[in-house]
């Protein structure tokens, strides 16, 4: 059967449409989700010195073997974020990173941006930047085997932020960003953050949100993307932390609803960063969310980085007697967040000494 997709939308894409919508739909599948372990060389340096660990390339490929080869954990998994150094690393035998994901039917993805940078005329906002020689990176990628890609964005809530000029230039750079990987056969994750810091309410957090989405649909409609091939890479809503907590139902309402009002029906799948919740309290958030009636017409899931691996990395602690140890943990939370995607989670899971801990930095950086 041909495609339904109406032929004016081709001429802007050399690669097949029909990969990106199949892509873009198998990541989002209910029961998986995506596994984030894109962390830089300079941010994977600090979680490996948490655990006394040096930040050299045999140690970053050994947790990222840890990590791909845990006995379990693939099938609760569509995908994996890679960092470049990443998606050309083996396995101590020798086996590409890339091949072991594959053969367990998880997509390899890539990060693909190059940090933030201060914004000029703002009060301390910021803008992503990466755009140059984008096409390029992208069909090396792709040659490589990624299928999806990355780039995050940085707003904050702050008594005059975010300024509109930091929501537009970010909701214009994911734009960019997101129709350069389809032009090149990726599928892109736009990841607007908007950063927990701070002493606002749930209902300040609401409002930013909704604001920030709309700009950043009207720009990748603007941009002539293709919403099928896309997923959305949100924070929850939540009050900031410096604010009392509310239930996981409440930050249920108040997200669902938003996307609600922001997120057209044509968008596959909203994959969920954890934005510095533990654990526990992001997989309870997931779950309340697909517990919650309501028209929900795209797929609700996970895309965690130190929500997944922060019990497994204090398991392993750089030692190779550990390791067995470290992937029990990461396959119970691998399972939890599967069974959340379902709405399923029973606050069972087997919990690891990192499970409940905060993993809040302010001002977060990649």
């Amino acid at each position: 059967m041909g495609s339904v997709f109406p032929p004016i939308n081709r001429m802007y894409f050399s690669f097949s449409l029909d990969e990106l919508i199949a892509n873009a739909a198998y990541i989002g599948t209910p029961g998986k989700g995506i596994l984030a372990a894109d962390e830089s060389t300079g941010t994977i340096g600090k979680r490996l010195a948490s655990i006394n660990v040096e930040n050299v390339e045999t140690n970053r490929r050994a947790l990222r073997e840890l990590l791909f080869t845990a006995p379990g954990a693939l099938p609760c998994l569509s995908g994996v974020i890679l960092f470049e150094e990443t998606l050309y690393q083996k396995t101590a035998a020798g086996k590409p990173f890339v091949d072991v994901l594959k053969e367990s039917g998880v997509l390899p993805g890539i990060k693909v941006d190059k940090g933030t940078v201060e914004l000029a005329g703002t009060n301390g906002e910021t803008t992503t930047q990466g755009l140059d020689g984008l096409a390029q990176r992208c069909q090396k990628y792709y040659e490589a085997g990624a299928r999806f890609a990355k780039w995050r964005a940085v707003l904050k809530i702050a008594p005059t932020e975010p300024s509109q000029l930091a929501i537009n230039e970010n909701a214009n750079g994911l734009a960019r960003y997101a129709i350069i990987c389809q032009e090149n056969g990726l599928v892109p994750i736009v990841e607007p953050e908007i950063l927990v810091d701070g002493p606002h309410s749930i209902e300040k957090c609401a409002d930013v949100t909704e604001r920030v989405l709309a700009a950043c649909y009207k720009a990748l409609n603007d941009h002539h993307v293709l919403l099928e091939g896309t997923l959305l890479k949100p924070n929850m809503v939540t009050p900031g932390s410096e604010a009392h907590k509310v239930a996981p139902e409440v930050i249920a309402e108040h997200t669902v609803r938003a996307l609600q009002r922001t997120v057209p029906a044509a968008v596959p799948a909203i994959v969920f960063l954890s934005g510095g919740q533990s654990e526990e309290e992001a997989t309870i958030n997931l779950n309340a969310m697909n517990k919650l009636k309501g028209k929900k017409p795209w797929s609700l899931s996970f895309s965690f980085g130190r929500a997944l691996q922060q019990s497994t990395l204090k398991a392993w602690a750089g030692k190779e007697e550990n390791v067995k140890a470290a992937q029990a943990a990461l396959l119970a939370r691998c399972k939890a967040n599967s069974e959340a995607t379902l709405g399923t989670y029973k606050g069972d899971a087997q919990l690891g000494e990192g499970a409940s801990e905060s993993l809040h930095v302010k001002d977060y950086k990649y």
